[in-house]
């Protein structure tokens, strides 16, 4: 086996730390053949679908690649805007935003970058450019703030089979969840109270979350109850009562059973039990994205609307508010304890030592 190295690295380059976010990941554009490209990406990890691979194979390529990708590609050309893909634009502003953030503590002895699972920038080129910067020590944030082996497990997979083939690995740690961080928490319970400020309250507040088929629950997966608990402290936060709000799951795919409630069915069934006014909020997505834009703001609406409801509002994600890179920043922050920053002269004297050595 070849490993990735430089060849013309330098020892005098200066060590840094480096911050890498990732999120799941974007078509390039909204159209069938980058639908299908990325989808096959996609639906092709054993951890997003558990199911043997040569019959999934056959499934994936003769049926769900034939047919998904056009519907696929409509869905996105409605919430594609100038920027490109909302989910692309938001990671990118708060990657930014963290730049900014980190940088004003640490210099320029820290590099931030972000990576998506599927597509690009991918998780492998975004380490390789970091290296070639002199990252030397590494933290992973997974953008997903509840545990899941079908989204975060899956990011540490792709990190895995980067390191597996590099010459030189860096220090390295990963956050795998942050689904009860008090700052997280904090930044969700403003911006619903901001959005209250501006709108008022509804008979009900719904907290949908991206749901996993129920048998990953049955078999140790925690995000079900991870899930639950963001509801609890964030419920508990508001000061509202039980009857006051729910937990629902959306984004079912296939024909078998998922986390329940399904959202779409209780937007359906909401509005005969009296629920006349709902807001959504979706506290598992850092960025809006497809599903929190079309599926929530627009496709779940006219559920919620034509079975009787009469009001609807959307509470938008985090994105790169200021309360959502502050809470990241300290998470951020917390994780980095102990990495020393590097001395300034650093790289100079490992130059030095290696000037030193008897020629070969």
């Amino acid at each position: 086996m070849k490993y990735i190295g430089q060849a013309d690295f330098s020892h005098s380059q200066q060590p840094k730390i480096g911050v890498l976010v990732t999120n799941l990941g974007t078509p390039e554009s909204p159209t069938t053949k980058s639908l299908r490209k990325y989808l096959g990406q996609f639906l092709a990890d054993p951890r997003v679908v558990e199911v043997p691979r040569l019959l999934w194979r056959c499934i994936l390529h003769g049926v769900i690649l034939r047919i998904r990708p056009s519907r696929s590609a409509a869905a996105y050309k409605t919430v594609w805007t100038e920027q490109g893909s909302p989910l692309m634009t938001h990671t990118q502003a708060q990657c930014d935003g963290l730049t900014q953030s980190l940088k004003k503590q640490y210099g320029d002895n820290i590099e931030v970058a972000f990576a998506m699972r599927y597509g690009e920038p991918s998780v492998s080129r975004t380490i390789e450019a970091m290296q070639q910067q002199g990252v030397r020590r590494l933290l992973v944030l997974p953008l997903y703030p509840q545990y899941s082996a079908a989204t975060t497990a899956s990011t540490f997979d792709a990190i895995a089979e980067d390191f597996m083939r590099r010459r030189w690995l860096p220090d390295f740690r990963f956050i795998s969840h942050y689904h009860d961080y008090p700052p997280y928490i904090e930044a969700l319970a403003k911006s619903i109270e901001a959005h209250w400020e501006q709108h008022g309250r509804a008979d009900k507040l719904l907290m949908s979350y991206h749901g996993i088929p129920f048998r990953y629950l049955k078999n140790g997966d925690p995000y079900h109850c991870e899930c639950h608990k963001t509801s609890r402290l964030l419920a508990e936060r508001l000061g509202l009562a039980k009857e006051a709000y729910m937990t629902t799951f959306q984004s079912r795919f296939g024909r078998e059973e998922w986390l329940k409630p399904y959202t779409d069915h209780t937007l359906k069934a909401l509005p005969e039990q009296g629920v006349k006014s709902v807001q959504m909020v979706c506290p598992g997505f850092s960025s809006d994205c497809l599903e929190t834009i079309e599926e929530i703001g627009v496709e779940n609406r006219e559920y919620f609307m034509e079975s009787g409801g009469e009001r609807y509002e959307y509470i938008p994600a985090l994105n790169a508010s200021d309360d959502h890179i502050n809470a990241l920043t300290q998470l951020i922050n917390e994780q980095l304890q102990g990495w020393t920053m590097p001395e300034s002269n650093a790289g100079e004297m490992t130059q030095a030592h290696c000037n030193a050595l008897p020629k070969v």
